[in-house]
């Protein structure tokens, strides 16, 4: 038996040297995180040991670039976190429990070493003529340590260590917590008649999530069973779908619960902590808060331009949503007097108000989808046999092909962590490789829920001159195939594809220097530009015409649907206006405080959205709890970004609507100066170098229906 060698170590020596998924085994990681620090230490080492006066060459570029040897730990680590999102178990749970503070400790000795950040600091004072991207390189390089803490006394830093390091910790034990809260919640049926109106795709996959479950044997009376969880594809449906009113209840108070119960899962400290702990580290830095601190490098620049767009985005959508509220209410108790006289089936057992008069947010998807239909005659299910997954792939694919010319050929000889996962090449235009593109489709019980683009590797060009194509990988939660079916996408989740798509192609199109500027690697408030602006295709009947057809017979999706696609587009979309703004005002008002934070965080989150907020806050929903994206992903005082994307790509695609959707010229333009640049320039100077001017809301305003444009 020949000795095992840790990939880590060597040459993957695969297609495009892409990860060698099927050779790592668990042991390896920890090995690899060592040496990687190891090898870190020793390159620091030699930089701040060489005799010659610190040079943009012989200091930046050493903290920027690698032979090969600087890099493992990067390496390693990118795989083992990107693992611990999309496909962790118990082992690498307890493993990244012991790693992080050792990468966080090491993270300090980094950006605290005094004698590393005096020669940047030469360097940033006394320079060779740069080009613009080696001058944004240096600056973000500098700035980076200042940021974390290079400018503070020795009490300082010892304190800053300390913080980070508890901070870090706290964040992986809340992304650890909620994917187990979420994954044990299960609502488990095994009388039929509790399945009323829910669509066949919806209790194929329950069915097939109990077999998955329980195995084949049936229940103790004979019966097959249905099983119901949290991961959206399950969860979705049944609450738009189901009559049964009590089990939407609990599926409904199951999800919006997670995390605050009495158990090792609850958030609700951990939370209270990380806002504290967020707080201190932005005063330390000497900042009144953490959003200062964060939107010192946003395009908002600082939290009144935030709040400005939210509260104008208030002042515009509000009277919207009050009439979309009001018309589902009245169509609630419609329903409710008919129900009334007919005999309910909807009661909710236990209640005390026996008729349930009264509109709970559990009613919302199952009374808007009745509003949807008896307005437009048009549901998700009706779509899904037009949205077969391979076809939407083929659709995804052919639009980038249109607008770009570059193309995607599946190469299963590239290594995959999960069967779900499919790898591609992907060529560009003149036929030269551009890049490997991952795509991980389906939820299972290792995964974090919701959708994110990530890569494996970033692009940049290395010192002989070769320009190293990026890895990147896209991860959803999209509805499963059955035992009787494929999978069949809800328009949602199309556009939920086209979203991490644009990501992607943020990514695959890189074409910079340095990686630290390559890709993504942008403010991230400018970060959703490309992936909120491929949403816009997905009613766009030219772009519908090339993928959407019957899974069973072949035939295209009908003029008529896409007519009422087109028309119901801006269904309730004052009522998501103000939900996603309700999130941003939540997260600015965590990280706007100057103060230690002590409230109870349940009726704090109550107040701090209010104004956003249209029905009925029930006491114990907690939304902060599981809120992963500003308690653990990156957007602390930052979710506000995906409403100021969406101004940006409203008005970008305001462009193409006037030149043609597939216009390849502006197509060509967009990839030139938004999805090649990276963050080699100010997002303004790219917006505008596309745009010939600034953005303005106007767009986004007409688009929704709130404006009209003129006619």
């Amino acid at each position: 038996m020949s000795e095992h060698i840790n990939p880590f170590f060597e040459p993957y020596g695969t297609p495009h040297d892409t990860v060698p998924f099927d050779r790592i085994r668990l042991e390896d990681y920890e090995e690899a995180f060592m040496e990687g620090i190891r090898r870190d230490n020793e390159q620091i080492e030699k930089t701040i040991n060489n005799p010659e006066k610190p040079t943009f060459d012989n200091t930046i570029i050493c903290t920027e670039e690698d032979e090969g040897y600087y890099d493992l730990l990067s390496r390693v680590s990118t795989v083992f976190f990107n693992l611990l999102s999309a496909e962790t178990n118990d082992e690498m749970d307890a493993l990244a429990q012991k790693m992080q503070p050792i990468l966080t400790q090491h993270a300090n000795d980094v950006r605290l070493n005094p004698r590393l950040f005096e020669r940047i600091r030469q360097v940033h004072l006394h320079h060779r003529k740069l080009t613009p991207e080696e001058k944004r390189l240096l600056d973000n390089c500098y700035e980076g340590f200042v940021r974390s803490g290079a400018l503070l006394d020795e009490a300082g830093k010892e304190r800053l260590r300390q913080l980070t390091e508890e901070a870090s910790m706290l964040g992986l034990q809340f992304s650890q917590n909620l994917l187990k809260e979420q994954k044990a919640f299960t609502l488990d049926i095994t009388d039929e008649a509790q399945l009323d109106g829910l669509p066949e795709t919806a209790r194929e996959a329950a069915a097939l999530a109990w077999k998955e479950a329980k195995g084949q044997e049936p229940t103790a009376n004979g019966q097959q069973g249905w099983l119901f969880t949290l991961d959206m594809p399950s969860y979705s449906p049944f609450m738009t779908y189901s009559t049964q009113r009590e089990l939407r209840r609990q599926m409904y108070m199951a999800r919006n619960t997670v995390c605050t119960h009495n158990n090792s899962e609850n958030n609700l400290d951990i939370c209270k902590r990380l806002i504290n702990l967020r707080r201190e580290i932005a005063q330390l830095l000497g900042y009144k808060t953490y959003a200062d601190y964060v939107l010192k490098r946003r395009m908002a620049s600082n939290a009144r331009n935030v709040y400005r767009l939210l509260d104008n985005l208030i002042d515009a959508y509000k009277p919207t949503a009050l009439k979309e509220r009001e018309e589902l209410k009245k169509l609630f108790e419609r329903e409710q007097a008919r129900d009334k006289v007919q005999g309910s089936k909807f009661k909710v057992q236990g209640s005390k108000d026996k008729g349930q008069s009264k509109m709970y947010p559990w009613d919302s998807s199952f009374y808007s989808h009745k509003l949807q239909m008896k307005k437009y005659n048009l549901d998700a299910e009706m779509l899904r046999p037009y949205f077969e997954l391979s076809n939407v792939i083929k659709g995804v694919f052919g639009l980038a092909n249109r607008l770009y010319g570059i193309t995607f050929k599946e190469n299963k000889d590239i290594p995959v962590y999960h069967p779900d996962v499919k790898a591609y090449e992907v060529f560009d235009k003149d036929g030269s490789f551009l890049a490997v593109f991952y795509a991980d489709f389906h939820p299972r019980k290792g995964k974090q829920g919701g959708a994110w683009m990530t890569e494996y590797q970033g692009q940049f060009i290395d010192r002989k001159g070769e320009n190293v194509r990026p890895h990147v990988s896209v991860v959803m939660n999209l509805t499963k195939p059955t035992e009787d079916k494929p999978a069949l996408l809800t328009l949602s989740e199309v556009e939920t594809f086209l979203h991490e798509f644009g990501h992607s192609l943020h990514g695959m199109f890189a074409n910079t220097r340095f990686e630290s500027l390559s890709g993504t690697n942008v403010w991230w408030d400018f970060v959703e530009l490309p992936s909120q602006f491929m949403e816009n295709f997905a009613i766009e009947k030219d772009f519908l015409r090339t993928f959407a057809f019957h899974y069973q017979t072949g035939e295209p999706l009908p003029d008529e649907l896409i007519r009422r696609i087109t028309k119901s587009r801006n269904f309730m979309v004052a009522t998501a206006c103000l939900r996603q703004v309700s999130f941003g005002l939540l997260d600015m008002a965590y990280y706007t405080q100057r103060e230690a934070f002590d409230e109870d965080i349940i009726p704090y989150e109550k107040q701090a959205w209010k104004k956003a907020i249209l029905g009925e806050q029930l006491p114990d929903t907690c939304m902060t709890v599981q809120f992963s994206h500003i308690m653990a992903g990156g957007y602390a005082a930052g979710y506000y970004s995906y409403k100021w994307a969406e101004v940006l790509d409203a008005d970008a695609f305001s462009v193409f609507k006037r030149h043609g959707i597939f216009d390849p010229k502006t197509a060509q333009s967009f990839r030139d100066n938004i999805l090649s640049k990276g963050g080699t320039e100010h997002p303004m100077t790219l917006y505008k170098r596309f745009r010939g001017s600034e953005p303005t809301i106007d767009a986004l305003l007409k688009r929704n229906g709130i404006k009209r444009g003129k006619k």
